[in-house]
């Protein structure tokens, strides 16, 4: 009887979500890190298949878990929303990220950069920007022919894949939505979303003190939650109470 030696089974490839590193090095950075990723995420919040992350190790390889960058914030065209512990791009349809920022903190190295530099012109990045707010400096790369090629004027420039716009100017980055909203800070998005909320409030709370108003006109219950658009039920309790 011939028996037929097995291969030796293939040792399961770790892809590590973490390497231990803090997001950023100081609130300056993590400041910008968060305006960013955020106003994308608002930005493309109607459209199912924009995923954007901030600070996720995306590995480009399959079986290649030493080859990972972990862009400051990065946004995938033609992608899912949704979380993923890290972002790998075979398991995508093959997509690599398209647009990459970063954002310097006193402790990043030239050599550092220039490798991440390097990652993302060897791995597919479209369009690459980094941003040192300690110096007010901002550097833009964009996919040509042979690959990323540093952009000569920043100012007024729009990101052909985002459609955003940025201008530096002496006190600091703006970046304007495709509509010329300009980004907003966290604390700015966070008062916002309480003015709205409070405005939506009100507006419910008109609609409900309307109805007994609306009775006395002697209109019906049906004639009512058309006009205010509260549902049967709703108009029935409130005139009830």
């Amino acid at each position: 009887m011939v028996s037929q030696i097995q291969p030796p089974t293939q040792p399961e490839v770790i892809y590590p979500d973490s390497d231990g590193q803090p997001v950023a090095n100081n609130t300056i950075q993590f400041g910008w890190i968060v305006e960013i990723k955020q106003n994308l995420d608002w930005l493309f919040a109607d459209d199912p298949n924009v995923f954007v992350a901030g600070d996720l190790f995306w590995y480009p390889v399959e079986g290649r878990n030493k080859i990972v960058n972990a862009p400051d914030v990065m946004v995938v065209l033609g992608r899912p929303k949704g979380d993923r512990l890290c972002y790998q791009q075979w398991k995508e349809e093959g997509i690599a990220p398209q647009v990459v920022f970063e954002i310097l903190s006193p402790s990043n190295t030239q050599t550092e950069m220039d490798k991440k530099l390097l990652f993302c012109d060897h791995y597919g990045v479209e369009e690459y920007y980094i941003y040192d707010p300690d110096r007010n400096n901002l550097r833009g790369w964009l996919r040509r022919k042979d690959g990323l090629d540093v952009i000569p004027q920043m100012e007024d420039w729009v990101s052909p894949r985002l459609k955003i716009r940025f201008v530096p100017s002496s006190e600091g980055l703006q970046l304007y939505r495709p509509n010329g909203e300009r980004f907003l800070t966290y604390t700015e998005i966070s008062r916002n979303a309480e003015q709205e909320r409070q405005r939506a409030e009100l507006a419910e709370q008109a609609r409900r003190d309307a109805i007994p108003r609306l009775l006395q006109m002697n209109l019906s219950i049906e004639q009512i939650f058309q006009a205010l658009g509260l549902s049967v039920e709703e108009v029935r309790t409130l005139a009830q109470e």
